[in-house]
């Protein structure tokens, strides 16, 4: 008797790929819309953490202070609506005028002289035949690190008039003592010296950044074209770091405006308030005064002013890149 022949034996489903293949994709797609939702929730639950401190400490406050601006409010009880009468006193205000002006000369002094101070630091720290870069750095950004109510102390004991370091050494040689703190200018000046020492390190910071982003090949073929080093740094250095330049003087433009702490501490805003800045008059206004909508106000109008600095210079920026 002939043996039957044995018909085809089904393939299992671990050996058929095809079977495999459709058992496992749902799976893997399930993990696949798990793995991307998860990846989606991170940030949305970062972002949502700095959204709701961004409205929480400045949105709200802002929208308050708006509020505010529009009220003659004290700072207790009711906030009777007066509409634009506070910017119309404001606007008439000769202590305002005063106030911006001296904060528009403080920031002619201070910004130049941080640019200047902290782009020379960082030439001389990115030059190949500097020593002693290392205890350089350490020693140049150990201001930054300082608190401007304790820079301010310092540079009160080294620039006052009957007790600092300065007066003691000139009457120590002869000389007559100068009037650091009763003299306005030359106290203002005493400031925007002590922002600019203080201010030097974190713009020293990018632009060390940005020497070492420029292409040495641009030195060394100008410098076999037979250019100086004073050509290569003007014509090479300077355009090559020239965004970096905007942001320090658009960084420090705005710091200066709202210079406060330094102030306070150093001289107060005297002598008397020859030198109250326009934080400081909006401090006094509000605070000493009790005239929160008053200086609601004159925060708004500072804030307006800084905006349109900050337009501006980027309006020229792009200008001059275009």
């Amino acid at each position: 008797m002939t043996p039957a022949t044995p018909g085809p034996v089904p393939a299992a489903v671990g050996d058929d790929p095809a079977a495999l293949a459709r058992t496992a994709r749902p799976s893997s797609g399930r993990a696949n819309r798990r793995r991307a939702a998860r990846y989606r929730l991170a940030p949305l639950l970062f972002v949502a953490v700095n959204v709701a401190l961004f409205a929480l400490f400045f949105v709200w406050p802002a929208v308050t202070g708006l509020y505010y601006s529009f009220t003659s409010y004290t700072g207790v009880g009711s906030a009777p609506w007066v509409g634009l009468a506070n910017y119309q006193k404001l606007f008439g205000d000769s202590a305002f005028y005063s106030a911006f002006g001296r904060t528009v000369f403080f920031t002619a002094m201070s910004v130049p002289l941080i640019y200047v101070l902290s782009l020379t630091t960082a030439v001389l720290l990115t030059n190949a035949h500097t020593k002693g870069k290392v205890v350089a750095r350490v020693l140049f950004f150990v201001p930054w690190l300082i608190s401007p109510i304790v820079a301010g102390v310092i540079w009160r004991w080294i620039f006052g008039e009957n007790f600092g370091l300065v007066n003691y050494l000139i009457t120590s040689l002869g000389g007559e003592a100068v009037p650091w703190q009763s003299n306005a200018n030359l106290s203002l000046v005493i400031v925007a010296i002590a922002a600019a020492w203080g201010g030097t390190a974190f713009n020293m910071l990018l632009f060390v950044a940005a020497l070492r982003n420029v292409p040495v090949s641009y030195h060394e073929a100008a410098s076999i074209d037979g250019a100086s080093p004073w050509q290569r740094f003007r014509y090479i250095t300077l355009p090559s770091i020239a965004p970096t330049s905007f942001i320090v003087i658009l960084l420090g433009s705005l710091g200066a405006m709202k210079e406060y702490a330094l102030l306070q501490s150093l001289n107060g805003g005297g002598p008397g308030t020859e030198n109250n800045l326009i934080v400081q008059y909006i401090f006094r206004t509000g605070f000493q005064q009790g005239q929160i909508g008053y200086a609601s106000a004159a925060s708004f109008v500072l804030m307006a002013v800084l905006m349109v600095i900050a337009l501006l210079q980027v309006f020229v920026n792009r200008r001059r890149e275009a």
